[in-house]
């Protein structure tokens, strides 16, 4: 009895050292089966005092009169699959008759409680099928992405999610993207984040920095192109336009719409090309965005409107040709001049780190999801790259990018420096490099995010 004491109370002590250090062990090791024994066994009465029931069916209600059995009890959604996850539980329910989503979406914070979880978020599968997922732990406080992850063309892991999902940037179905947040929100390490999950791809990156090149040229081994001046981002937001031109030319030629061709092999983009002839898709990554809307002189103001043309115009038709359009700023209002709102409806991806004022948040979030600005806004600033994701559809997400420092991205661009197309029509804007150097060791990064 003395040895089978001693053995619980070790175990005890093991759960809680790995709770409060090593949140994730904790869950794999002792939480996830608790977890669902509490769902399975406290369904029921937790889904009936959330008001997540129905009464039960008039059949059976005059079946248990006549045979004079005791009233059936409410119903509540039936499970149809419980699976365990590396951060929590998800739960796949069935909805019963006059149930909707938005009931369970409603009743997130109820449900959290009850079932003491983190997190509880939902999502619709399909008419009538719910998915709920369980976090078990704060996953954003120590990001740690998975081992393995989806793979897809022009699709890249860039954070995690609240809920221990993935949040991926697919260009595909978010051709182009507005990335906001206060100075020491975060920023530069999502931006980061995003050039090394391009890095190892087949596409062309090109840069626009004004701030002197400080965020992109560090990475110049694997970018075509690269601006480190308004000056010089006219000329290279020119060369895109032009190159987009080509491009269009291109798919004119090789549209194969003969009768004899089926329907489905008409090219209306580059990515119905064949492979032979498909143009290399080309990100641009703009650090600033003000740095290129604003002016002090007549000469500038001309500047500028050929600036934001140019961007207004990638914006707009870029996406057939393969031109995606990445911009980052800490304001992007109106105040920047004509042109401004025209191109911020053209992001349809919007991500918000940590902003000074609501106003920054109405800009990002105010046209596609309000619900986002109050949770934009709630940032704290001690948890550097948490950020809100959402895009035209309405939906949000709370995620945060893992910490990658710039020696680190340094070295992965340098690593994959031999993928770095060759673009006749950027060759003016190619970074001057040097011979390859080796890898540097990267010190041991911070878990939290900077």
């Amino acid at each position: 009895m003395t040895a089978f004491t001693v053995a619980l109370v070790l175990v005890v002590a093991a759960a809680g050292l790995l709770r409060w250090r090593r949140p994730a062990w904790y869950w794999l090791a002792f939480g996830v089966t608790l977890a669902a024994l509490r769902v399975l066994v406290r369904y029921r009465s937790i889904m009936d005092a959330c008001g997540l029931t129905v009464p039960p069916a008039r059949w059976r209600l005059s079946l248990a009169r006549a045979t004079n059995r005791p009233i059936p009890e409410p119903r509540p959604p039936r499970i149809r699959r419980l699976r365990p996850t590396r951060t929590g539980l998800v739960l796949r329910l069935k909805l019963r008759p006059g149930q909707d989503v938005f009931d369970i979406a409603a009743a997130s914070d109820r449900l959290r409680h009850s079932f003491s979880m983190f997190g509880v978020n939902s999502r619709e599968v399909r008419s009538g099928v719910v998915e709920v997922r369980i976090t078990g732990y704060d996953v954003l406080k120590r990001v740690q992405m998975p081992a393995e992850k989806e793979t897809r063309t022009m699709r890249v892991p860039v954070a995690l999610r609240e809920d221990g999902s993935v949040h991926y940037r697919d260009y595909r179905a978010i051709p182009h993207a507005l990335t906001l947040g206060a100075t020491e929100s975060g920023k530069s390490v999502y931006q980061r984040n995003l050039v090394a999950g391009l890095a190892p791809l087949d596409v062309a990156l090109v840069g626009i920095d004004c701030k002197q090149g400080v965020e992109l040229f560090p990475l110049a081994r694997r970018f075509s192109a690269l601006a480190d001046s308004p000056d010089t981002a006219a000329e290279l937001l020119d060369a895109l336009v032009a190159r987009m031109a080509d491009v269009y030319r291109l798919i004119r030629t090789q549209q194969r719409i003969t009768v004899d061709v089926p329907d489905a092999e008409i090219a209306a983009d580059i990515w119905d090309l064949p492979d032979e002839l498909r143009p290399t898709p080309v990100v641009v990554l703009v650090d600033e965005v003000a740095e290129l809307a604003l002016y002090a002189t007549k000469e500038e103001e001309r500047r500028r409107d050929r600036i934001i043309t140019a961007l207004v115009r990638l914006a707009q038709l870029g996406r057939a040709a393969g031109i995606y359009l990445e911009i980052c700023g800490q304001r992007f209002g109106s105040e920047l001049g004509k042109g401004i709102t025209m191109l911020r409806a053209q992001l349809t991806g919007r991500t918000a780190h940590r902003l000074n004022d609501e106003t920054s948040a109405n800009m990002a979030f105010g046209d596609i999801a309000p619900d986002a600005v109050l949770a934009a806004i709630q940032i704290p600033a001690e948890l550097r790259g948490l950020a809100i994701a959402g895009d035209a559809s309405g939906g949000w997400h709370r995620i945060r990018a893992p910490h990658t420092s710039l020696r680190q991205a340094v070295n992965l661009c340098n690593r994959y420096a031999d993928r770095t197309p060759d673009l006749p029509e950027l060759a003016p804007f190619r970074p001057i490099t040097g011979t390859a150097t080796e890898l540097v060791p990267s010190a041991k990064a911070s878990p939290a995010t900077a």
